[in-house]
């Protein structure tokens, strides 16, 4: 075969295996992707894919932030002034659920479930990502409900990863729903108290 009738490799598409990986990420989880795993998926080799990427922790920071970006809550408008607090924190809790619940492979919250990484440098990069929306509700709690805002940002907190977790590990849609259904009726009781 001559230089001519050779085909040459197509350029590699280095945000196709950004969402490669992304995928991967996602169903199996940090520690169980290898770097075997991710060049074969991507059809290349060790060297082209530390060009790229740079490193496997690099490339799952750059997939959460895809991941961020097409499914992240708008918090914005669900926490908005507008709404009560009650209804909007159940509203959030609920739009978790589904979220969490939407995908029979992809379950759960892929920035959520990185908290559990055992790589500290991959650990660090998803609570980084994480704290941020953390923020955001933290935030809305203090202005909302200032003399109970740490109990509350740690209730929902906790109901979040709660809802990850349970979606990672099989729960149905509905019932994930059911749950933070429940859990808002709850936070809507607790606010409906005067507090001291």
């Amino acid at each position: 075969m001559n230089e001519k009738t050779r085909q040459r490799r197509p350029a590699f598409d280095r945000e196709a295996g950004v969402a490669i990986a992304q995928a991967m990420f996602h169903e199996h989880g940090f520690d169980a992707v290898s770097l075997t795993d991710l060049v074969d998926a991507m059809d290349i080799k060790p060297p082209s894919f530390y060009a790229a990427y740079g490193s496997k922790a690099e490339l799952f920071e750059r997939a959460m932030q895809l991941y961020a970006s097409e499914n992240a809550l708008p918090l914005d408008k669900i926490l908005a002034p507008e709404h009560p607090p009650g209804e909007a924190l159940c509203a959030l809790l609920v739009a978790a659920a589904k979220q969490y619940g939407k995908d029979t492979t992809l379950r759960g919250c892929m920035i959520t479930e990185g908290l559990r990484a055992d790589d500290e440098v991959a650990r660090t990069m998803a609570e980084t990502l994480a704290n941020g929306g953390l923020k955001i509700i933290r935030a809305y709690l203090d202005n909302v409900q200032p003399g109970n805002a740490q109990t509350l940002a740690d209730y929902i907190t906790v109901t979040l990863r709660g809802l990850s977790a349970s979606a990672c590990n099989g729960m149905s849609r509905k019932r994930l729903i059911d749950v933070a259904q429940t859990a808002g009726r709850f936070i809507s009781h607790e606010l409906a108290d005067p507090q001291d």
